[in-house]
């Protein structure tokens, strides 16, 4: 009886040091300036603080180089030219909020993505991508309305969302590479089929002119999340929408150059290959590589950044942070939070709440680390940018 007793003894301490090494979430109440009243789960020694409100479809961010954030806003699901691109300035850092909220640039078909490149000779250029196209034109730092003539670098497949063949996919994302390089993501013109287009379900190089454009990647359905950390191109990658509940995976790859990842005949289920029945090719999946990471079926992952500093809270050093925006049926259920994601690894939850039985309260969209322990996050559902951090 003793033996059994300490075998139970030993269980339970046991399992109270792996309760332990996993803290819980605990709520954290949100009071929106619009009257609206939750709350998100966090870890307990971080706390979460609505750093600009009153926005719609609000998506990705970038820095430009005189420190302020940009940040693109949709407007709404529909294929629209009601785009704007912000200029979220006045930061507080005591109290977790922008002071002012600037439209830099309106009247935007679709704005998903914008990014800052200073050329060799000290230039900024603010480069975009829209439905369209890609631009770019000369950055003055401290403006707050362009100054410079857009150039048009790129043009893109954009019959929109009313269109038999050439819906689905509206958004463009950009990345500009520690290899001095521009990449551009163009989503798929359907769920699943054989595209008439190249240009489309890949990932595009080019040079910061606009110059050498060429496929870089391959087979990718819709990689919106995209961002160059280190040496590599990583992006998070959205799976069909005809294969169940619980299968394709929602991928995530370091992008290798001339590869691909095998859409649509080919798909991800629990990190294997697999071949889609309703597509076949000759030369079948064996090729295809496995991703570096996956997320659960129609959990739709999005943007992502990687915190590696020393000082980093040990919850999420040494891995990525990753906005699963959740799936578009709201009763599948899947995603509405930020995990902590490591390769190798089982996913952790970072952050929930947006979705709450069939209610939905937001929709994680962007990661933007500002240092070790803090990072804005864009919930493209409620409209809001929150500033997260270490208490």
């Amino acid at each position: 009886m003793m033996k059994k007793l300490s075998i139970i003894l030993i269980c339970f301490i046991c399992s109270m040091s792996i309760f332990a090494q996993q803290p819980q979430l605990v709520p954290h109440q949100i009071n929106l300036k619009n009257g609206k009243r939750f709350a998100l789960n966090l870890p307990a020694n971080f706390e979460i603080i609505p750093a600009a409100e009153g926005l719609k479809r609000v998506r990705f961010f970038s820095k430009a180089p005189d420190g302020r954030m940009f940040i693109t806003d949709m407007h709404n699901l529909s294929d629209n030219k009601k785009g704007i691109v912000y200029i979220l300035d006045d930061w507080q850092a005591d109290t977790g909020k922008f002071g002012k909220i600037v439209p830099y640039m309106t009247g935007l078909r679709n704005p998903n993505s914008v990014q800052f490149y200073t050329d060799e000779s000290g230039q900024d250029w603010l480069y975009l991508a829209e439905t369209h196209q890609l631009t770019r034109r000369k950055f003055t730092r401290g403006e707050v309305k362009p100054t410079a003539k857009a150039e048009v670098l790129a043009t893109f497949p954009d019959y929109g969302l009313s269109y038999k063949y050439g819906g689905w996919h509206l958004t463009r994302t950009i990345a500009v590479g520690g290899n001095g390089k521009i990449y551009v993501s163009v989503g798929s013109s359907c769920n699943a089929c054989v595209e008439k287009e190249a240009v489309r379900a890949t990932v595009l190089e080019m040079n910061p002119d606009g110059s050498a454009q060429k496929i870089y990647a391959t087979g990718l359905r819709n990689a919106i999340g995209l961002r160059w950390i280190g040496k590599f191109l990583f992006a998070t990658n959205q799976g069909a929408d005809h294969l169940g509940k619980f299968k394709p995976d929602e991928t995530f790859y370091a992008l290798k150059h001339d590869t691909d990842y095998g859409w649509a005949a080919c798909y991800s289920s629990k990190g294997r290959i697999l071949p889609d029945p309703k597509f076949k090719r000759a030369s079948g999946c064996k090729n295809v590589p496995a991703p570096y990471a996956y997320f659960p079926a129609h959990s739709s992952a999005l943007g992502f950044d990687y915190f590696d500093h020393p000082d980093t809270d040990d919850r999420i050093k040494n891995a990525f942070l990753v906005a699963l925006h959740g799936s578009t049926d709201e009763k599948i259920g899947h995603g509405y939070k930020v995990v902590i994601m490591r390769k190798g690894k089982k996913l952790e939850t970072f952050m929930d709440g947006f979705l709450v039985g069939k209610t939905v309260y937001g929709r994680p969209s962007d990661i933007y680390r500002i240092d070790e322990n803090s990072f804005y996050l864009s919930d493209d559902r409620a409209g809001v940018v929150y500033y997260v951090r270490r208490k």
